[in-house]
């Protein structure tokens, strides 16, 4: 399954989240959830035709929303893998930032294609009070099994974040650590995150 299916999946999914009620008693993350979601679909509605002709907008909008809910120092160390160790501090700055906006656009893109998918919730996984647990949910598909999605969100300086979304078994933020590795093997690390920024200019 390619990075581009998998993270259009999960993008629909976490937008569908607001479309039923999760459990008789949501929980924080839960919350957190289904209330990004409901937000950004509504300003999408009101904006999608100024969105598509101006994507920076959109990207905008993503942006201030919806990632920051996510933790992207700690995705970014989970891409890496182990060639985290060979990141300088400016390095990892930079690199944390490409890959934000990498995912910024990935994620305005699917958002103009949002339809209503019909999704099943499972309970979650793990404890609040352990601070770390896993929302799982899946996707119906038309004549094919559901897929399964799950997010793994846990509390830094008090506030629930997404560190990894999984689809369908695979790990959205670590299926990018092949293309990592790669990259910073072959060329090292200032050329990955030249790599991420050239992406980015593409697809503003």
């Amino acid at each position: 399954m390619s990075i581009k299916t998998l993270t259009t999946a999960f993008i629909l999914i976490w937008l569908s989240l607001l479309q039923s009620p999760l459990f008789a008693a949501e929980s924080a993350p839960e919350q957190l959830i289904r209330q990004t979601a409901d937000e950004v679909l509504a300003t999408i509605k009101t904006n999608q035709d100024e969105y598509k002709q101006q994507p920076a907008r959109l990207y905008a909008m993503v942006d201030e929303k919806v990632l920051p809910h996510f933790d992207f120092e700690r995705m970014t160390d989970l891409a890496l893998g182990r060639y985290k160790r060979q990141v300088e501090a400016a390095q990892r700055e930079k690199l944390v930032q490409a890959f934000r906006n990498l995912l910024v656009r990935t994620y305005g893109k699917a958002l103009l294609e949002y339809t209503n998918q019909k999704i099943l919730y499972l309970p979650m996984r793990g404890k609040l009070a352990e601070g770390e647990v896993t929302i799982r949910t899946e996707i119906e598909q038309q004549g094919g099994f559901p897929i399964p999605i799950n997010y793994e969100m846990y509390i830094k300086d008090g506030s629930w974040k997404v560190f990894d979304i999984s689809i369908d078994n695979i790990s959205l933020v670590t299926n990018y650590r092949s293309s990592f590795a790669q990259e910073i093997k072959a060329k090292g690390v200032d050329s990955l995150i030249k790599t991420l920024q050239d992406k980015n200019k593409q697809e503003s």
